[in-house]
């Protein structure tokens, strides 16, 4: 699919969207640990949080969903206050769609590989969705009438 093809979504449907992202990974998670269960290679008390358990490819799938989740409540946060002050700018309709689509991207590169290349795409993605929340964040501020330091 051409990136210029991609729908620009309302922000609370972009953060609807991100979180159900998040929940997909989740499931993904839960479906790979029960089928490792169910299939008798993993006893269901061994999969220690926090510590890398299993293989490279469940254990990417486990840190994208739980980057996923680190970044939802942010995100979650400026999408709704920004929709509350019913926020007009332009920008504030454009970003939360970009910040979805670079979400999808960094998970999808962080499951799919752990190259040198993989990781610096994947951080290429987060960046992307690092400076728009904050830009979202400073136009929900500014328009919030808050001082901004900048």
């Amino acid at each position: 699919m051409d990136a210029a093809a991609l729908p620009i979504v309302p922000p609370i449907a972009a953060l609807m969207l991100f979180a159900l992202w998040a929940m997909t990974l989740v499931l993904a998670v839960g479906l790979w640990r029960s089928s490792l269960v169910f299939a008798g290679r993993a006893k269901a008390n061994s999969f220690t949080p926090g510590m890398q358990h299993g293989g490279d490819t469940y254990w990417r799938l486990n840190r994208a969903h739980l980057n996923a989740i680190e970044n939802l409540p942010i995100f979650g946060a400026v999408v709704l206050s920004g929709s509350y002050l019913q926020v007009p700018d332009l920008a504030f309709q454009l970003l939360p769609s970009l910040i979805l689509y670079a979400r999808v991207a960094q998970s999808l590169i962080h499951i799919a590989s752990g190259s040198a290349v993989a990781v610096t795409l994947r951080f290429l993605a987060y960046g992307v969705q690092l400076a728009s929340m904050i830009a979202l964040a400073g136009i929900v501020a500014r328009h919030a009438g808050l001082p901004m330091p900048w």
